[in-house]
Formats: C-alpha cells, structure tokens, sequence
C-alpha cells in the first residue's frame, strides 16, 4: 500500500476556507489533493473542531509547517532552478526526495514552461493603455466592433486538441482510440480571412497567395466594404474595425486605404495591442468551424 502523507497545516486552512464554497471534488481539482483526503479531513474537522492530528506511531516527520511553508516559498520565487538547488537554497538538513514529497503535497511540480511571445515593457505598457482605454465600455460598445481574423484550416490535420479517459500505462496512451492521427505528406490547407459584428456573420474570404499589402487592401475592398453597408443600412453606425498588427495590416498603403473608408462610412480603426493574447473573439469562431469540420 502506497504511504499515506499528511496534509499540511496551510493544506487544511485552504480546505476549510474552500469549503463553504465549493464541492470536496473541486477542492480536490483546485488544491491537487485527492478528493478522499479533502472528505476525510473535513469530515474529521467537524467532528472534532480542531485540524491536530491524532498522534500515531511511526517516524515523525523531518519538516515542521514552518519548513513545509518555506520550502513552498523558496519553490515559487526561484520556480526555474533545478530541485537540487532548492535543497540548497532552503538550508534545510533533508533530503532532495524530501523537498519534492512537500512540493507535491502543496500541489507544486515542475511543468514545462508554456511558450508565449516575448513582451517588451513598451509592449506591456501599450497593452496597459489599452485595456485602460477599453475598461469602461459598455456590451453595446463592443457591439460596434468588426472583429476580423485570418487563420489556416487543415483538412487532414485537426487542430483542435482532444482529450480522452485512458489509465497512465503505455498501452493505453498508444491505443488507437486514444491517439490523435497527423498526417505527414499530402497535406491540405486553406488560408481564410472573415469577420463578424456582434450577432451578425459578415463574408469568409479565401486566401490563395501569401498574402501582401496590396491583396489585403482588395481583400477589404471586395469583402469588408459591402459587410460595412450592410451593417449601416441596418442602422449600425459608428462602426468600429479591428485588426492584429500582421505586417500587411499595417503597411503605409493599408493604412492609407483604411483612412479612406474610415471617413467614407464613419468607420474608427481601433488600435490593438503589440504581440496580443488570444483576445479576439473571432478565435472562438474559428474554433467552432475546424471542430465542425473535421467531426
């Protein structure tokens, strides 16, 4: 039988204070502590009004909360160095398999870390002005906007992630069932460009070539200009267009050519923010088109 550990003093104080919010099972999501330890403890700590354990025989433990605690801390603002450094940086008179069992019981692992553009300050900054810009607006506000994205459909390749009930064992992890197909040769892919305003679809463009400023101004000129009227002749006025910061976008003559039907049909280009996260509403779209396509 696998060694039971303890909970820990802070473990119980995060458990009791989730409780009165939350089922034991989301408890357990939350904190990374099996959903039978959380129900055991909170049963216990009705029952008897103290979060003490009962002494029991055996080795005590090596690491007092306090310990527990700074080896948490240590772990959280040195979270890229090895464990063996940890060890060193707590000055604690334990083992490495010591620190990683304290780790993991406060729901603390090594992750690989997740890959994202690198922002500049400037970039943060402009990011900050932004959404200081925006922090006011109103549902109807946002209405108002032309959300427009491009993005590259897979026919054979689905892009979507998958997820699936297997056990932990190789030859679950392999089966067939489980295992997302990718095609290596013969692969087929459409690039496509749409936009949408509130509830209202607008056109889904195909792009052929890689695109440049002057297919991109014909592209707006064939497809978000009539989607603009559109939208005006159903009295949405005050329009606002978005777009990313993707070269052609913001090359001279593209801006040139939006300023033009900016003052043609009361159109704002709205400003977005350098190197931004995925906040464009279009994504969820996109998302729902490839899973529709490849069911």
């Amino acid at each position: 039988m696998a060694k039971r550990h303890e909970l820990t003093d802070f473990q119980k104080g995060e458990i009791i204070a989730l409780a009165s919010h939350f089922s034991r099972s989301n408890i357990s999501r939350q904190l990374w502590v099996p959903r039978q330890t959380v129900s055991s403890f909170l049963t216990r700590y009705n029952k008897r009004g103290s979060i003490e354990n009962i002494q029991h025989c055996g080795r005590p433990r090596k690491t007092s909360s306090a310990d527990d605690q700074h080896i948490v801390n240590i772990a959280e603002s040195h979270s890229r160095v090895p464990l063996t450094e940890i060890k060193d940086l707590t000055n604690l008179d334990i083992s490495k398999q010591t620190i990683r069992r304290r780790l993991r019981e406060a729901g603390i692992r090594k992750w690989k870390a997740i890959l994202r553009p690198l922002l500049t300050d400037k970039h943060a900054k402009e990011r900050l002005k932004w959404a200081q810009a925006h922090r006011h607006w109103t549902i109807d506000d946002w209405l108002r906007v032309i959300w427009t994205d491009e993005t590259t459909v897979e026919k054979q390749n689905n892009s979507c992630d998958i997820w699936v009930f297997r056990r932990q064992t190789m030859k679950e992890k392999y089966a067939a069932r489980n295992v997302r197909g990718k095609a290596r040769e013969g692969r087929v892919s459409q690039m496509v460009w749409a936009c949408f305003a509130g509830d209202i679809l607008g056109p889904i463009a195909f792009i052929d070539t890689t695109e440049k400023q002057d297919d991109y101004i014909s592209l707006l000129d064939q497809f978000l200009v009539p989607f603009i009227k559109v939208l005006n002749a159903n009295g949405q006025t005050n329009l606002e267009f978005q777009q990313d910061n993707a070269r052609p976008h913001v090359a001279k003559r593209t801006k040139e050519y939006l300023k033009l039907i900016a003052e043609s049909h009361q159109l704002k280009v709205m400003g977005w923010p350098p190197n931004s996260p995925d906040m464009n509403p279009i994504e969820n779209l996109w998302a729902h088109l490839k899973r529709e396509l490849h069911l």
